[in-house]
């Protein structure tokens, strides 16, 4: 389970990111994260791509239907705008964003904000998502969370899509994915024809 840090008397910032493959539980954590900030009373925005319009325009939601308000938005630099009073920022959906998104995250770290992203680590194909790579590479925080094969019962890590559709960026739900271990992910359209 993740705590959050806590530093007394000291205004300082920092990069949580919560990655996984699809139906991991990323979302879900991170409003968890929020709610727990705001239970703290603190100044809390949450933001996702205004292209994520699977359950919801302007909510997060998980796919276990965990909700919780949003703003949606085109481009990274576009979170700058928050107030500088700012606590905590959530970003979900991150490999979705444009590649300015570690760098708005880095500028909104040193004013001071506790920044948390969650995103997939990997698209469909196995490789590296997005500004996933460069987010990881500079949070001072890592969760990945695992979701369960739907073949095999182990820790599934890769996102498999179920159509032959070739695009890097196709929002989806359980018709479109499956989460699938490593050797159940390689073994790719085999296990289709059980």
């Amino acid at each position: 389970m993740f705590l959050e840090p806590s530093f007394r008397n000291q205004r300082s910032g920092w990069i949580e990111v919560i990655c996984g493959s699809m139906f991991s539980g990323k979302t879900e954590e991170l409003i968890r994260r929020i709610r727990r900030a705001r239970i703290a009373n603190q100044e809390v925005v949450l933001f996702k791509p205004r292209i994520d319009i699977r359950y919801s325009d302007v909510q997060v939601v998980s796919h276990d239907a965990n909700s919780m308000s949003s703003t949606p938005v085109s481009h990274a630099r576009m979170l700058l705008d928050v107030p500088e009073n700012t606590n905590v920022i959530g970003v979900d959906e991150a490999q979705f964003f444009d590649e300015e998104l570690p760098a708005v995250c880095e500028q909104l770290a040193l004013r001071g904000s506790r920044v948390i992203v969650a995103g997939l680590d990997m698209d469909f194909r196995g490789r590296p998502f997005g500004p996933m790579p460069a987010l990881l590479a500079m949070a001072e925080y890592i969760t990945k969370v695992h979701a369960i094969c739907h073949h095999c019962g182990n820790l599934a890590t890769h996102s498999y899509r179920l159509s032959a559709d070739e695009q890097t960026v196709m929002l989806g739900e359980k018709q479109e994915y499956e989460a699938r271990c490593r050797v159940c992910y390689a073994m790719g359209n085999i296990m289709d024809l059980k």
